[in-house]
Parts: C-alpha cells; structure tokens; sequence
C-alpha cells in the first residue's frame, strides 16, 4: 500500500495553498505554537483546576503532558511528510475520509476563533489590576485592533513580533519557577503539598475530573502542525516539533509544582490569576505588578497566535472549497484578510460576554472551545494511526521525522483523548447537549457544502 492515498490528491493539497509565503523559522514556529498554548490555560485556568483537585492537579497535569506527547510526535510525523497551512484536516482527509477532515477543520476553525475571546476576557480581567474602574469590553476593543493590525502583516513580520511576545512569559516562568523552588528550599515558604486536607482534598477521582482542564493547558501543540504551511524549510519540522512539546511539558509541570506546592490550593480563583497570588503571598507587591504585565501579555499572545491559525485554516477552507472562495484569497502581504477578518468573530462575541457574565465569561468561553480543540486531537492520532498502518517497515525507516512511541503510542493517545472526551461530555448535561447540536449543525454543512461543490 503507498505512503499516500495517491500523488494526485497530496499535489492538490500542495496547489491549494500557493501564495503562502514560506518564511517562518524553527524558533517562530515554535513560539507561535508555545505563544498559542502559554495563554489563559495555564495562567488563569490553573486556578479552576487547584478547585476541582486541589494539590493532586499536578497528576492531572502529568497525564495530559502525555496525552500532549502523543499529539505533538503524531502531527510532527505528518507534518514532515505533509507541510500544510491545512494540517491535521488534510491528514483526516487523506488517510481517513473525506467527513473527518471536514469535521475536524470546521470544528477547530469555530471553537479556536471563538477562544480568542477567552484570551481577550482574561486580558481584560488582568487590566483591572490597575485599571479597575474601566470597563472590561474597552480592553477587548483596543486589544483586537492591535491583534488585527498585526496579523494583517507579512507572515515574517508577525512570526518575529510572536516570537518576542511569547519569549516574555517563556522567561518569566522559568523565572517563577526557579523563584518558587527558591522559596520552598529556603523555608521562606512552607510547601502545601499536603496541607488543607492533604495531596488529595478532593479524593482519588478529582485529578480525573481536572485532566479536562489540563488538556485545554497543553491546547496549542497541535498549532504548530499549521504554521508547517509557511515553514521555510520543511527540514525544520522535526525539530519544531520536539522543542515545542518539551518546551511546554517543563514549564507546565514545573510551573504547576510551584504553583501548588507555594499557594494554598484553596485561595484559587479565576478573578485573578494564580501567579499573580503567588506573589501577593509572598508579600512582593512591584513584582506581583510586573507579574500582572506578563499574564497580559500573555494572554495577549494567545489571542495572536490562535487568531492566525484561524485565519490559516478558513484560507485553506476556502481554497479547497468548503467556504466560500473569497476566504482564499491573500493580500500583497501574503495574509488571508478576509479570512483573517471573518475568524475574528471570537472578538465579538467577547465584548458580548465580558459585558453580559464577566466572572463567568472565562470558563464559558473555554467548555465551548474544548470540543474542537479535542476533535482535533482525535482525528489527529486517529490519522497517525492509519498513516502507519500503510507503511512498510522500510518505509517507516525512511521517515523525515518517526514517533518514539510509534502506532502505539498514537493509539494510547487516541483512547484517553476519547475518554477525557466522554467525561466532557457526560459530565453535566449542557455540555452534552451542545456537543451533540455543535455536531448536527456542522455534519448538516458538511452535506450541504459537498453538494455544493459536486454541482459546481
């Protein structure tokens, strides 16, 4: 059986995305990806996971650094043998059906532009530290135009502009997390591992009911698989694909450990993010300040890493005819503006939120972009394990980029995706109910869409 379904069907995808130009580097490649991931999931939806299982959220944690593994070896093994702005929709496409790389393109596009809302709710929370008395939806507002001004740019100059912004909070966790081992070393700080009701306050099933969570944290390796459309060399992709997983698998664990081990897990709240705590505690007020600036931008950085992925996968949606052609189009610059403004819509619907349920408006935001997120995930590993299953063992030897954990390893990683996924689920009965309509109405697209296109 070939590598691929057929050099027709790869050459297509190839065709489908010219005029994309290839300028992104290991390091911005990598930072767009760390720069989607490091955002609201960790510095202020850590707070919501201390709640459910208090200090075993660090188990939560390690699970879903392994379930990240599996998707990062998976997506960096396709991406090396398939660059695309498409990514892992065109992996669905390829080696499973045509529905599932639909499914999974629409699905990812709607929740990651709707979380680019989540991104910007949380800047506008950070805001308040200093500006308490101006409205939360005015942030939202001024921090989109700037969003919008930068991904109107060349890809190069957005790529840099990235790599910087995430290079700030990459610094200052590391930073906070050698701070925080400092304190608890020193005996500045008791260490809280066991303290308020021990290591599992909750009991043994709370970690499992964090791990929801814990994977939105690590959402964001799979971006890299996107920025692969504009990588300058194809060459770089295994090794973008390494350092973004390790990258973020050290700052996550070791960013949890502190975090747990210096603030007691009941003081945690989603009003304020938990690093910030950290320092209020340790009764260093300039740099809880200058904590509260690294969050923002953070947060910030999020917002621009995913609203260019967005953008990215409405262009090749659009160019493979499953949205409208004008989304195809790219400006002297090489970016996608319509698309890029279309994906946009996550902004809207921020104010709408920020001003409606502000307290709320954080974990309302991210249930809702949970589902995409995870379906990209699932079809991912699902494609992995197909992908595999064609290849001689020559073939596989030949590989630009080979899984540690191989088939395997992507069917381990696709069976507690699935799990995590039926917990979400079933876990209250509107997160049931929206995941079944959300399915409906893009399985309905699908089918109108396909018509569409049979009769064009």
């Amino acid at each position: 059986m070939p590598v691929v379904p057929s050099a027709p069907e790869v050459a297509r995808e190839q065709v489908h995305e010219q005029g994309l130009h290839h300028q992104l580097t290991v390091g911005q490649m990598t930072m767009v990806a760390v720069g989607g991931s490091i955002g609201t999931g960790l510095l202020l939806g850590s707070a919501a996971a201390l709640e459910i299982a208090g200090p075993s959220v660090i188990v939560s944690y390690v699970v879903a650094a392994f379930i990240a593994y599996t998707v990062a070896m998976a997506l960096g093994e396709l991406a090396s043998m398939h660059p695309a702005a498409g990514s892992f929709a065109i992996y669905g496409e390829l080696y499973l059906n045509q529905y599932l790389g639909f499914l999974c393109r629409a699905a990812y596009w709607a929740s990651i532009a709707f979380s680019i809302g989540a991104e910007l709710v949380a800047s506008a929370t950070y805001m308040t530290y200093w500006l308490p008395a101006v409205r939360g939806e005015i942030w939202v507002i001024a921090f989109s135009a700037l969003l919008l001004l930068v991904n109107l740019r060349s890809v190069a100059s957005f790529g840099r502009f990235e790599f910087w912004f995430s290079m700030i909070k990459f610094t200052t966790i590391v930073a906070f997390i050698l701070a925080g081992a400092a304190l608890m070393f020193s005996g500045h700080v008791t260490p809280q591992y066991n303290a308020h009701g021990g290591f599992l306050p909750k009991g043994p099933i709370a970690p499992l009911l964090a791990i929801f969570l814990a994977i939105y944290a690590f959402g964001g390796v799979e971006m890299l698989a996107v920025t692969t459309g504009e990588s300058r060399s194809a060459q770089d992709i295994p090794r973008a694909a390494r350092l973004t997983f390790f990258l973020l698998a050290g700052l996550y664990l070791g960013a949890i450990i502190v975090l747990v081990g210096v603030m007691p897990w009941n003081h945690a709240g989603v009003t304020e993010s938990p690093f910030v705590s950290v320092l209020r505690l340790a009764k260093i007020p300039a740099a809880a300040f200058f904590m509260n600036f690294v969050v923002l931008t953070a947060a910030l950085s999020g917002a621009n890493a995913k609203l260019y992925v967005a953008s990215r996968l409405l262009f090749s949606m659009g160019r493979t005819r499953w949205a409208p052609r004008s989304l195809g189009k790219l400006n002297a610059s090489g970016s996608p503006r319509l698309a890029l403004l279309v994906s946009s819509y996550g902004i809207v619907t921020a104010v709408i939120i920020e001003n409606w349920a502000p307290k709320q408006a954080f974990l309302y935001i991210m249930g809702a972009a949970f589902s995409g997120l995870i379906l990209s995930w699932i079809v991912s590993l699902a494609a992995h394990v197909s992908f595999r299953w064609r290849l001689t063992r020559e073939q596989v030897a030949a590989l630009p980029m080979r899984s540690p954990l191989g088939v395997w390893g992507s069917v381990l990683g696709f069976v507690l995706v699935s799990a995590a996924v039926l917990h979400t689920l079933l876990a209250s009965r509107v997160n049931e109910i929206g995941g079944l309509t959300f399915l409906v109405i893009l399985t309905a697209a699908y089918i109108f869409l396909k018509r569409s296109r049979q009769g064009s």
